[in-house]
C-alpha cells in the first residue's frame, strides 16, 4: 500500500496508542471518543495486514510489527511536529541528513575532523559529501538538494557565502625532480591541468594566474581532481599547481615538493556558501558553525606553510 493511499491520522491513532498502550488513554490524549481510536485500529490492521495490538488485562500489548512502526512513528511526529512549531533544534536527537559539496583536497583533509565533529555534536545526522561535478549538476547550492559548499563561491542572487581562508596553489613536482633543487626556466616545464568541471567553468586554477604573468605553460595532461593530478606528478617528470593543504597532507607520502623559482603568486579564496532558502534554518545555522569551527582549527596549524611557501616566493596576497 502507498503511503499517499493511507490516511495518516490514522498513524496519528497508532502513536498514541502505542504510547498510552490503552485505547481510552489514546483516546482522552488525542481528545476524541474510544470508538474512533478502536475504528482507526481497525482501518490501520487492514491497511497494513497486522493486528497491530492484543489485548492484555484492561491493557493493550503491541505485536511485533507494531514494535517496529512504534520508534519510526515517534520520531517522524515529533519532526513533523517541530518543523510545523517552529520547534528548536536539538544537535543531540537530531536525524537530519546535511549534504556538503567539497572538492576532493578538502574530502581527503577536512573529511576526518568534520565526521568526528559531526559524530560528537550531532551522533544521530547523517553527512552526505558530494563533489565539486555533482555539485553543478545539481543546480549548486541555489538546487534542491545541496545545503552548503566549500571552495570558490559564486557571485549569485539568493547565495550567502563566508570566507574561511585564503589557500596557496603552489607549483610542485616529484622530491627529485630537478625543478625542486634549483630555479629554471617556467617554460620548459611541463604541466597536469585540474579540469574539474571544465565545461562550467570549473576549471584549472592556475591558469589565470600565469596568464596573467605572462608565463605561457606547456600542459600535457589534464585528470579531474588535484589526487589525481598529485599522483601523475609523482610518478613522472610533469609538475602541476595544487592547493597548499594537500602538498602538507600528501606532500611527505607521496614524495611531492614545491618547485623552487619566480612562479606567479596564485591564491584561491575558499568560502562557505549556502542559499538563502536554508539561512535561516536552525538546523543549517548550526551545522555551517560546526563546519566553520573545524575549518578554522584544520587551517590553523597550516600558518608555517605559508611561511615555508613564502621562501620559495610563494605568497598569499
Amino acid at each position: 500500500m502507498s503511503l499517499a493511499a493511507l490516511d495518516l491520522n490514522l498513524l496519528l491513532m497508532l502513536d498514541a496508542v502505542l504510547t498510552e498502550r490503552s485505547v481510552a488513554r489514546a483516546a482522552e490524549r488525542l481528545h476524541v471518543t474510544p470508538s474512533a481510536v478502536s475504528n482507526a485500529l481497525a482501518r490501520l490492521r487492514t491497511a497494513l495486514g497486522d493486528p497491530l495490538v492484543a489485548r492484555k488485562g484492561r491493557g493493550i500489548v503491541p505485536t511485533p510489527r507494531a514494535k517496529e512502526l512504534a520508534p519510526v512513528l515517534a520520531r517522524a511526529l515529533a519532526e513533523l511536529d517541530a518543523a510545523v512549531h517552529g520547534g528548536a533544534f536539538d544537535s543531540a536527537t537530531t536525524t537530519r541528513t546535511f549534504t556538503l559539496a567539497i572538492a576532493d583536497v578538502g574530502q581527503v583533509v577536512l573529511m576526518p575532523p568534520l565526521a568526528a565533529a559531526l559524530a560528537a555534536e550531532m551522533p544521530h545526522a547523517r553527512l552526505r559529501v558530494i563533489g565539486i561535478d555533482s555539485l553543478v549538476a545539481l543546480g549548486g547550492v541555489a538546487g534542491s538538494e545541496v545545503d552548503v559548499a566549500i571552495g570558490v563561491a559564486p557571485r549569485s542572487p539568493g547565495i550567502h557565502k563566508e570566507r574561511l581562508f585564503d589557500e596557496p596553489i603552489p607549483l610542485v613536482a616529484r622530491a627529485d625532480h630537478p625543478a625542486t633543487k634549483r630555479s629554471g626556466p617556467l617554460e620548459s616545464l611541463r604541466h597536469v591541468a585540474v579540469e574539474m568541471v571544465p565545461s562550467k567553468g570549473f576549471h584549472d586554477l592556475a591558469a589565470t594566474a600565469y596568464a596573467r604573468a605572462g608565463v605561457a605553460r606547456e600542459v600535457v595532461m589534464s585528470v579531474p581532481t588535484f589526487t589525481a593530478a598529485a599522483a601523475v606528478v609523482a610518478g613522472t617528470d610533469y609538475v602541476t599547481s595544487l592547493p597548499a593543504s594537500l602538498l602538507d597532507y600528501f606532500g611527505a607520502r607521496m614524495g611531492l615538493r614545491a618547485v623552487v623559482g619566480p612562479v606567479p603568486e596564485h591564491t584561491v579564496p575558499m568560502e562557505l556558501s549556502w542559499h538563502e532558502r536554508t539561512h535561516s534554518d536552525p538546523a543549517m545555522v548550526a551545522f555551517r558553525a560546526l563546519v566553520t569551527r573545524v575549518v578554522s582549527k584544520v587551517a590553523r596549524p597550516r600558518a608555517g606553510t605559508k611561511a615555508r611557501l613564502g621562501r620559495r616566493r610563494y605568497r598569499s596576497r
